[in-house]
């Protein structure tokens, strides 16, 4: 997104943070999932999408025409905050899909703290992910924009649903079922960060030779918040590979301080 659909994201979010305020956990998720197909909608019908983004159009008529379409089929607060994102000014129609889902992610997000899950959606979210890493071919077909999304939530129900909490569930069900999922680990990665963030925290993805001890990882931790200035927390994996020492991955920040990169970076020098 450019410096226009940016700030249209950032008054939506203000205006889905003033809905969901003091609300229940159950409400949340349903109201995530409203959020959600209204997403999958603007996602499959270019003419609506470009109808509630036209810069051309009036901010008021645009709201009109998401609130006849929507109006009487999901809940007023669902209907309420499309006519907001309506109202805003998108540098291209695409993006008021993404704003959709990212808001549905937020009140997903939301539905978790009511719960009391946060961390737990966190923590469930990760492992998700590293089970992505190690099998490839789920990643496979979670990735493939061509299998039918009844065949993906078919599968997702068989691997998540009763294992993790509604919220991971949900997060799972409609990310890696959307049209366009691209890298499926990745995108589960975004949903790890996203609720990371939500508890005040950046999120390192450490890569280790052996498991690290409590001691070790809160040591990595100190070390993180010093250098990065904010709270840090960590995503361990164990990769016999790297032999000794760590991969630590911020953000697009690369830290590779393991023996198998040493090795090969002395390689390059004595072959070079």
């Amino acid at each position: 997104m450019d410096a226009s659909s940016r700030e249209a994201l950032t008054l939506s979010r203000e205006r889905l943070a003033e809905t969901t305020r003091g609300a229940a956990g159950p409400g949340l998720l349903a109201f995530a999932d409203e959020l959600f197909a209204v997403a999958r909608l603007l996602d499959g019908q270019v003419t609506l999408r470009r109808a509630l983004s036209d810069p051309a159009v009036k901010p008021a008529d645009r709201a009109g025409v998401a609130g006849r379409i929507l109006g009487g089929r999901v809940s007023e607060a669902t209907v309420d905050l499309v006519q907001t994102v309506a109202r805003q000014r998108w540098s291209r129609p695409l993006d008021l899909v993404e704003a959709m889902e990212d808001l549905a992610t937020q009140a997903s997000l939301d539905a978790a703290e009511a719960r009391g899950e946060l961390e737990g959606v966190e923590d469930e979210l990760f492992r998700f992910g590293r089970i992505l890493a190690g099998d490839s071919e789920l990643a496979r077909i979670l990735s493939d924009d061509r299998a039918p999304a009844e065949g993906k939530t078919a599968l997702l129900d068989r691997l998540v649903s009763g294992r993790v909490s509604p919220v991971s569930e949900q997060l799972l069900r409609n990310s890696l079922t959307a049209r366009h999922v691209g890298n499926a680990q990745n995108r589960v990665e975004r949903l790890s960060e996203a609720a990371s963030a939500r508890r005040g925290r950046s999120v390192a993805h450490v890569t280790s030779a052996v498991p690290l001890t409590a001691h070790q990882e809160q040591r990595l931790r100190d070390v993180l918040g010093r250098v990065y200035g904010r709270a840090i927390g960590l995503q361990v994996t164990v990769d016999p590979g790297v032999l000794g020492g760590l991969v630590v991955r911020v953000g697009d920040e690369v830290i590779d301080g393991s023996i198998a990169n040493r090795l090969e970076t002395a390689g390059r020098r004595l072959t070079g």
